[in-house]
């Protein structure tokens, strides 16, 4: 991976990160699925008028609107809204990076190397960690909410490697895809609010709001998920998906200092173990393929 794409890459995870407590302000005027509709409309409309739709087939397109706009983003609303707090949701969600290696291997006959396993092993101990020290019912529904919204990123992100789609076009992918999204979560906010509350609080929305689906919309969805895919089209994805763990780093802290949460001695744990698992899988193949070959010389 060039320089300028590892910076880019980091920058999009510090995004992502600060991202888990920007949703979080949003939440506090709104339901998760009407908040999430209003983001998806936002990143389709009015870009769909201006940007051609890439040179895929449509069902590559809806498929992933749907589990990245509905599945994904939907459930890990859902998950910060009842209870799990954004430092840990933005832990937590991090397992799509290997779930993604497991449909690299599935899907795209990517080698299951040592480091891998060791790796996953590390990071999804971190995540027993923070499901161990769940307190009530709340929290324990979040988490299982984020747990499903990382499986589904994975499924999102395969989609767009077996789309072909080229890394030109991986703007105008985000933004056409985002048109699958907003009629499905509409239909979860009116089962789950219903109408009434749906036009209190479209009526009633306020700053924070504005900023939060601003935020959520051009830097962190058009911006980041266009950088993102493009990495996962160039490289493949147990190179790429692994940088993603970097994100939970960032939204503990902007948790830390947006909200005040605590960052008691078992969230360090998990987030050393999970980070572990990440140096453990990016840097520790090398290492491995040296120490097999001295073996095989001894």
């Amino acid at each position: 991976m060039k320089a300028i794409e590892l910076a880019l890459a980091l920058l999009v995870t510090a995004i992502w990160g600060l991202n888990f407590s920007i949703v979080k302000l949003g939440l506090g005027s709104m339901d998760p699925f009407l908040l999430a509709a209003l983001r998806f409309a936002l990143c389709a409309l009015p870009a769909v008028f201006f940007v051609p739709r890439p040179a895929v087939h449509w069902g590559y397109l809806a498929i992933y609107g749907l589990f990245f706009g509905v599945l994904q983003w939907g459930l890990v609303y859902a998950g910060i809204y009842f209870g799990l707090s954004a430092g840990l949701a933005s832990v937590v969600l991090q397992l799509a990076v290997f779930f993604s290696m497991a449909g690299g291997i599935m899907f795209f006959r990517e080698k299951l190397a040592a480091p891998l396993i060791a790796g996953t092993t590390l990071a999804f101990a971190g995540v027993a960690l923070i499901a161990w020290h769940t307190e009530g019912r709340g929290s324990l529904l979040g988490l299982s909410l984020v747990l499903l919204g990382a499986l589904a990123w994975a499924f999102a992100n395969v989609t767009v490697k077996k789309s072909g789609t080229k890394s030109s076009q991986m703007f105008g992918f985000i933004v056409w895809a985002s048109l699958a999204a907003p009629l499905p979560l509409l239909l979860l906010s009116w089962l789950f609010s219903g109408p009434e509350k749906i036009v209190l609080s479209l009526a009633s929305i306020d700053r924070m709001a504005l900023f939060s689906i601003a935020f959520q919309v051009y830097p962190t969805t058009l911006f980041g998920y266009a950088i993102w895919n493009h990495l996962l089209r160039k490289y493949p994805v147990s190179s790429v998906a692994p940088l993603a763990l970097l994100v939970p780093v960032f939204g503990m802290l902007s948790a830390m200092l947006i909200f005040d949460e605590a960052l008691p001695a078992y969230k360090l744990a998990a987030l050393l173990l999970i980070l572990t698992g990440l140096i453990v899988n990016g840097f520790g193949g090398k290492a491995w393929q040296a120490a097999r070959l001295g073996f095989r010389r001894a």
